[in-house]
């Protein structure tokens, strides 16, 4: 796996390769199945299927970082098979595809909550980020047991923690520094924010770093997601023109 070299121009007219951070709301997996007639497990089975599809395309799209929405904190809501049956899925991925995962270079975070996980799912999020730690060429972020709402919360509580030992004056306290105590910190904010199933909402999903991210959303449910409709979406987040808060005659940030 590597990296894509798709050029594009800086200001001062280099030509310099694209290195994007995309994050993906992975829907439609229960949908899918129930059109075929299929227990809503079977969609989650060919979801795995869908993100290794994807894992293994994004470089060719210019992407280094890639987010993907796994399990929220809501989830576990569903019904217990449902999400047994998610939990055997992502054991399962760990155990088929770890290895190559860490010979290609990728660097595997898990975002979450690790408080309420099984001991058996806790060593297998332990495994594969040890396993992956010294890579750099492709991060793959799983938010697993993640709301983004609960990772704030947890972010501040670390915050006040700090502040009380002394360790931190609340003067010194900026976006910079709270944004590292995300379990997103290290990574760069996601240029493009996909969700796919067609429906338009984030769903709890990166509220602190998508504040200035581009928004793709898909009409396809996720087991038949691929390369051409990553591609797609990368296509469209290059026909945008970010600004930051800047207007439309003022700096202009081109995103390709």
């Amino acid at each position: 796996m590597s990296v894509a070299e798709t050029p594009h121009k800086t200001s001062n007219d280099r030509a310099e390769p694209v290195q994007l951070h995309v994050a993906i709301v992975m829907d439609g997996n229960g949908r899918w199945a129930k059109r075929r007639g299929l227990p809503r497990t079977f969609g989650h089975t060919k979801g795995v299927e869908a993100i290794r599809r994807t894992v293994e395309s994004a470089p060719d799209f210019g992407i280094r970082w890639l987010t993907l929405y796994a399990f929220s904190t809501e989830n576990w809501r569903r019904p217990a098979g449902e999400v047994s049956e998610v939990m055997r899925l992502m054991k399962s991925y760990v155990d088929s595809d770890l290895e190559q995962l860490a010979q290609s270079g990728v660097k595997v975070k898990i975002l979450g909550r690790r408080i309420g996980l099984t001991p058996d799912i806790a060593e297998i999020v332990a495994r594969a980020e040890a396993r992956t730690a010294q890579n750099d060429r492709f991060w793959l972020q799983v938010a697993f047991n993640y709301g983004a709402q609960a990772d704030i919360v947890d972010a501040a509580r670390g915050l006040m923690v700090a502040a009380v030992r002394g360790e931190l004056a609340p003067e010194q306290l900026s976006e910079t520094e709270f944004a590292a105590r995300l379990s997103t910190g290290g990574a760069p904010p996601p240029d493009l924010v996909i969700r796919t199933s067609g429906e338009q909402r984030l769903s709890n999903f990166l509220l602190w770093e998508s504040a200035y991210s581009e928004f793709v959303f898909q009409d396809v449910l996720w087991p038949d997601y691929g390369a051409k409709h990553l591609k797609a979406a990368v296509d469209e987040f290059h026909t945008r023109e970010r600004r930051f808060g800047g207007s439309e005659t003022g700096d202009i940030l081109a995103a390709g």
